[in-house]
């Protein structure tokens, strides 16, 4: 079942049928190359076949260390960067508002999260947080080396060494990392600590439905079989619909036509500030794949209708550079009406018994209308309500359209060479061993 529709900007405004058509045959070929894995990177295609392949017995596994984390800690604590974290942040925080945390009635930990940032008032505070509450943690990064996570998780396993014990620190730790090599697997093996695999041909950010994900979204107390069942559904359409009832081959094919006219910019639009985090976990999958070469689409997010109070007025009549490609949600899962006023200084009356819903609803139409009426294309992706069901699709089409934008864009959507770069240099600038030359062509 399919509960994913897109709709493309309007062919007379922005390219003809003739060029649509023209790209939606090189989206088509695109995917035959991914599905036939014989593309640039294809040892990296283990996630395209995940919500069908993955083990039972994992899934299985993974339940149950999550009931047992809900039953002893208060907090979770995920350490991880980049695509180590930010798919399941994404789909946690998009079914947990912010105001989650101020529940007192949770039934399941507090997700928070490190290795994210070098920041030392942030660990100097999450720390202090950590002194007050029960707690566990999965460390996840395979290697195990890089900076971020690493110093993270010293400083963690440090202090819940310090406070439970190493015998019960060692019960409460979860090590997400490769199946044979690397500092974490090293670390996780000596110190006996329960181990999850990252396959090897299952890039970061394409990671989210293996324990990289799956685990965090589980101990959070969602429904991670709806998640695989909605990306299963999915990858049918994806790999078996013909071009024109195909939502990913759709947003490919459009998003490199309006590239070759010029949009070097791509806005993911929500109206949802529970979709922050599908927005960020979606920068990663598109700046990280085709960001190569000189080439590839800039991905950039904004929130409405906040952002249109701050981001607005570019949007509307600024370079035409950019289109956006709109995350439309059509319910809730609450209701709140807008109440009457006997004195209506507010001028608001005109809204009573209206929902919030209903005036979002109202605001992204008036917007949309107004972004196209001002030269921006807009792509809409329309799914019924936010699930985990809905969740798993949205992740596996934005993944699969991934793939086959990237290998229409001519690049490897797989590797990520240029973010090695900054790494050299930081190391030759704290004196890591073996970067002695480079520090001295750095300071000079």
């Amino acid at each position: 079942m399919n509960n994913l529709e897109i709709k493309l900007p309007e062919n007379n405004q922005f390219f003809t049928a003739e060029e649509l058509q023209q790209f939606g045959q090189k989206a088509v070929q695109a995917r035959e190359t991914l599905l036939q894995g014989n593309g640039k990177g294809n040892d990296f295609l283990g996630w395209t076949s995940l919500p069908e392949t993955l083990d039972p017995a994992i899934v299985s596994s993974i339940k149950e260390d999550a009931q047992r984390i809900k039953s002893n800690s208060e907090l979770f604590v995920v350490v991880g960067i980049g695509g180590s974290y930010l798919g399941a942040r994404a789909v946690i925080e998009a079914l947990q508002s912010e105001l989650q945390s101020l529940c007192k009635d949770r039934k399941a930990p507090l997700v928070v999260y490190a290795g994210h940032t070098l920041s030392e008032d942030y660990y100097s505070q999450l720390l202090s947080v950590l002194d007050n509450y029960n707690y566990s943690v999965a460390v996840i990064s395979k290697s195990g080396t890089t900076t971020e996570p690493a110093i993270a998780f010293r400083l963690i396993k440090n202090h819940i060494e310090r406070k439970y014990g190493k015998e019960q620190a060692r019960q409460r730790i979860y090590a997400i990392t490769d199946a044979e090599k690397g500092a974490l697997h090293e670390i996780a093996c000596i110190e006996g600590y329960k181990r999850y695999v990252i396959p090897d041909n299952v890039g970061g950010r394409f990671s989210v439905l293996t324990p990289v994900g799956l685990l965090p979204i589980a101990a959070a107390g969602l429904d991670i079989d709806q998640l695989l069942k909605g990306a299963k559904d999915m990858r049918k359409v994806c790999v078996e619909a013909p071009f024109g009832e195909n939502p990913a081959l759709q947003y490919a094919a459009v998003r490199n036509l309006l590239y070759s006219k010029g949009k070097k910019v791509e806005m993911l639009i929500n109206f949802l500030p529970t979709l922050r985090y599908i927005s960020e976990w979606w920068k990663q999958l598109y700046g990280e794949s085709e960001g190569k070469e000189n080439k590839g689409i800039l991905p950039h997010s904004l929130s409405f209708t906040t952002d249109l109070h701050s981001m607005g007025q570019y949007v509307q009549e600024g370079e035409r550079l950019l289109f956006e490609t709109l995350i439309s949600v059509k319910n809730s899962h609450s209701r709140v009406e807008i109440p009457s006023d006997e004195k209506n200084l507010d001028k608001l009356n005109y809204l009573i018994s209206k929902t919030l819903t209903e005036i979002n609803h109202c605001a992204e139409t008036g917007t949309a209308i107004a972004h196209r009426n001002g030269g921006v294309p807009i792509v809409e992706i329309h799914i019924p309500e936010i699930t985990e069901y809905t969740l798993g699709q949205l992740i596996y089409f934005f993944e699969f359209a991934c793939g086959v934008s990237g290998y229409m864009l001519g690049v490897n959507p797989f590797d990520q060479p240029g973010v090695e770069a900054y790494k050299k240099n930081m190391f030759a600038l704290l004196g890591k061993p073996g970067f002695e030359e480079l520090r001295k062509t750095l300071i000079d």
